[in-house]
């Protein structure tokens, strides 16, 4: 799904997704529509039996996600036989008074993107279904004690399962150039046949060619050339700072 990478962090939201543990038939809230990219992830996990109810607060986020999500399933069609599952209900509400469209629904798992997703959580947590996962997306640590201090301070029933920093680093890994671009020789190693025990080694410790195969191990080299592997040196501005909690649900 290269079409998300432009919009979202895919370790990211495939982490979501693993600890989720979302699956086909599920019915999933998701809080904070953004571009669409995490809603798509969402979209292809629940499948065509499933559901994903994605709520926005700003009106922008809402129509770009929409689009995006269209744009999506009309280019899946132009390679797919079979059509992109037409199972997202995106609204323009903000979730923490959003009572009314929640009535009645329960929820296999919630992912929660937003800048206080506390303020959402006494909303949603009642509508998630006993001993199943929130996943909520978070920017920097400060929202995480934010986040910690809310559910303590309003009693929510739910309990901090794990944290997790999500770090992705590119790396370079080629043939090493000189200079002027050509490619370097591997240099290999030389054994100091002037050293003094060499010489007088007893027999029985000394490996014949015979019992190595007549030598086709040693003449065989270990590599044409040398390789270099090192981080590249462009990195994404945001990967390591994004911060995911996980919140198993203790309902009766």
């Amino acid at each position: 799904m290269d079409f998300v990478y432009t919009h979202k962090n895919g370790a990211d939201a495939n982490t979501m997704l693993m600890m989720m543990d979302v699956n086909h038939g599920d019915c999933v809230l998701e809080a904070g529509s953004g571009s669409g990219a995490m809603t798509l992830f969402l979209s292809r996990a629940v499948g065509t039996s499933g559901r994903v109810y994605s709520f926005e607060i700003r009106e922008d986020h809402h129509s770009n996600a929409k689009k995006n999500y269209r744009r999506w399933r009309k280019a899946w069609e132009v390679s797919h036989e079979e059509e992109w599952p037409n199972n997202v209900n995106f609204i323009n509400k903000d979730i923490a008074s959003a009572t009314e469209d929640l009535q009645g629904k329960l929820f296999d798992a919630i992912a929660l993107d937003m800048i206080n997703p506390q303020l959402a959580l006494p909303a949603t947590c009642s509508h998630l279904k006993q001993g199943h996962i929130c996943a909520v997306y978070l920017a920097n640590i400060t929202q995480v004690i934010d986040l910690l201090e809310g559910v303590r301070s309003c009693q929510l029933p739910l309990v901090c399962e794990r944290i997790i920093e999500v770090i992705q680093r590119e790396w370079l890994v080629s043939p090493a150039k000189r200079k002027d671009g050509t490619t370097a020789p591997r240099v290999q190693p030389q054994k100091d046949q002037t050293v003094e025990f060499e010489e007088h080694r007893e027999e029985s410790d000394v490996v014949t060619s015979e019992d190595e195969g007549d030598g086709e191990e040693e003449n065989k080299p270990f590599c044409a050339i040398p390789y270099i592997a090192r981080p590249h040196h462009e990195q994404f501005a945001h990967t390591g700072e994004f911060v995911i909690f996980l919140f198993a649900s203790l309902l009766t």
